[in-house]
C-alpha cells in the first residue's frame, strides 16, 4: 500500500521533501506558498529545470544539439533560463516567438514550427532572423519562400517527414503515422517533391530533415526506426539532387514519470544508441553523418512543477450495496490541468501541508467546474483524514498543464512561481475577473 507521507523522487522536483510534515520544494514549503500566493498555484523548481536541461545538453553532445520545445510551457523567465543553459528554443505561434524574441532570446537560436503559419508568422520569423523554419506543407513552403523574397532574405529550412511509425502512445500525441495532420509523407513521395522544392525555390536554403514520432513514447526502438527511415531521404536527395544535409532532427517525446509506479525513459541510454545508430545507418546508405537535434519540452519542463490545491468539499458518493466513492473538490480542475479528460492522464498526488493518517479510502480528485468529466484523479485509494481546507499536490504538472489552461467558467489562471535555494518568486501573476472584464468591448 501507497505510503501518501513520502516523495517519490523519480516523479517530484528533486530536493522535494517532507519537514515537520509539510513538504518543501527547492527550500520553500508548499503550504507557506499557498498561504502567500492562493491556490491553485503551479510551483516551478528552478534548479530541476535547469539540470534537466544540462542533462539533455551531455546526452546529446552539446547544449547546441537541443531545442527546448516552448510549447510545454514558455513565460520570458522559462526563455531567459533555457538561453543561460545554452539551449535553442523551438516556437509553435507568433505568440510564442514574440514572448521568447521579448526576453531577448537571440532568434538564430529559435525554430520555428506549426502546420498552419499565417503570413504574419511567416513574415516575422524571416524579418527577426529565426534560425530555422520546420516545412509542414507545400502551402507553407512556397509562400515561405515568396515571404523571403521579398524581405531580401535566404531563410534556412528543414523538411517534416511523416516516417510511417506507430508510437506506443496515446493517439492524439502519436505524430509520425500518416494519417494526421503533420508533415510529409515519405511513402508518397511527397516529402521527396518538398525537398526537391525547397532546394530550387529562390529565398529558401535546405539544410535538413526532422521527424516527430510522438509524445510521452517510452518505445526507444521507435526513434531509430524514424532515424533509418529519414536517412533512406536523405540518401536519395544526395543521389538525386546533389545537396549534403548537415541536420538531422528526430523531435522530442521523451517519456517522464507521472506516477509512482512509472519509470522515465532513460534519455542518456537513448541518446548513445541513437546517435551510434545514425552514424553506422549513414555510413551503410553512403551519406555524411547529420548533426542530430532533438527537442525535448515535457521532459524538462514536466518534472520541475507540482500544482497546488485547496481541497474544498468532501463528498461520500454511493456507488453500490457494497460501494462508496469518496469526492474531494479542490479549486482548481479542468482549466488549469485539461490533460485527464484530454488524454486519460494520471498524476501523482499527495497532501502536502502536513502529515496524513488512517485507513485509505476509494477517492476521486475532481474540479470546481461545471462539468461532470472535470476529474484530476480518477480511482485513488488515499486517506481517509484528508479534509476540508487540506492542501494536496499534483507532480509533474510543468508540461501541457499552464499551456493549456483555460477560462472555463470565468475561472482564472493560476499564479506561477519558482523556487530556488530557499526563495521564491513570482513568475506570472493570478489572473484576476478584471482581466477578463477587460476583454469586453464597448462596456
Amino acid at each position: 500500500m501507497t505510503d501518501f507521507n513520502t516523495i517519490p523522487a523519480h516523479v517530484w522536483p528533486i530536493g522535494a521533501q517532507r519537514v515537520e510534515g509539510q513538504v518543501q520544494i527547492g527550500g520553500v514549503g508548499l503550504a507557506d506558498l499557498a498561504a502567500e500566493y492562493g491556490t491553485p498555484l503551479f510551483v516551478v523548481d528552478e534548479d530541476d529545470f535547469r539540470s534537466r536541461c544540462r542533462a539533455m545538453a551531455r546526452a546529446f553532445g552539446g547544449a547546441e544539439n537541443v531545442h527546448y520545445a516552448s510549447k510545454a510551457f514558455l513565460s520570458m523567465r522559462i526563455a531567459k533560463w533555457v538561453e543561460e543553459e545554452g539551449l535553442n528554443l523551438d516556437v509553435a505561434s507568433l505568440g510564442e516567438l514574440q514572448v521568447a524574441l521579448r526576453a531577448g532570446f537571440p532568434a538564430q537560436r529559435i525554430t520555428a514550427h506549426g502546420n498552419n503559419k499565417e503570413e504574419a508568422f511567416l513574415r516575422t520569423i524571416v524579418a527577426e532572423g529565426v534560425g530555422h523554419v520546420v516545412l509542414d506543407s507545400h502551402t507553407e513552403l512556397h509562400r515561405l519562400a515568396q515571404v523571403a523574397q521579398e524581405l531580401s532574405k535566404e531563410q534556412e529550412v528543414l523538411v517534416r517527414v511523416k516516417p510511417g511509425i506507430e508510437a506506443h502512445t496515446h493517439e492524439f500525441i502519436a505524430t509520425s503515422h500518416e494519417d494526421q495532420k503533420f508533415g510529409f509523407s515519405l511513402t508518397s513521395g511527397s516529402a521527396f517533391a518538398a525537398a526537391k522544392a525547397a532546394i530550387e525555390l529562390p529565398g529558401l536554403k535546405l539544410v535538413g530533415l526532422h521527424c516527430h514520432v510522438g509524445s510521452q513514447v517510452f518505445d526507444a526502438e521507435g526513434f531509430k526506426l524514424a532515424a533509418q527511415r529519414v536517412l533512406g531521404l536523405q540518401r536519395e536527395i544526395h543521389n538525386s539532387l546533389g545537396v549534403d544535409l548537415e541536420l538531422l532532427d528526430l523531435g522530442g517525446g521523451y517519456g517522464i514519470a507521472y506516477t509512482e509506479d512509472e519509470q522515465p525513459l532513460d534519455v542518456d541510454a537513448v541518446a548513445q544508441d541513437l546517435l551510434k545508430a545514425v552514424r553506422a545507418e549513414a555510413e551503410e546508405l553512403g551519406v555524411a553523418p547529420p548533426r542530430v537535434l532533438v527537442e525535448p519540452g515535457r521532459a524538462i519542463a514536466g518534472p520541475s512543477t507540482v500544482t497546488v490545491y485547496t481541497v474544498g468539499t468532501v463528498k461520500d458518493v454511493h456507488i453500490s450495496d457494497t460501494e462508496t466513492r469518496r469526492y474531494l473538490a479542490v479549486d482548481g480542475g479542468m482549466s488549469d490541468n485539461i490533460r485527464p479528460a484530454l488524454y486519460e492522464a494520471q498524476y501523482d498526488v499527495r497532501a502536502v501541508g502536513r502529515t496524513v493518517e488512517g485507513e485509505s479510502v476509494p477517492t476521486r480528485i475532481v474540479g470546481s467546474h461545471c462539468e461532470s468529466g472535470d476529474i484530476l484523479i480518477n480511482d485513488a485509494d488515499l486517506p481517509q483524514d484528508i479534509a476540508e481546507g487540506d492542501l494536496v499536490a499534483l507532480a509533474a504538472t510543468g508540461a501541457y498543464c499552464y499551456a493549456m489552461s483555460s477560462n472555463y467558467n470565468m475561472m482564472t489562471k493560476p499564479a506561477v512561481v519558482s523556487v530556488s535555494g530557499g526563495q521564491a518568486e513570482l513568475m506570472l501573476r493570478r489572473q484576476t475577473v478584471e482581466d477578463l472584464i477587460a476583454l469586453e468591448a464597448g462596456n
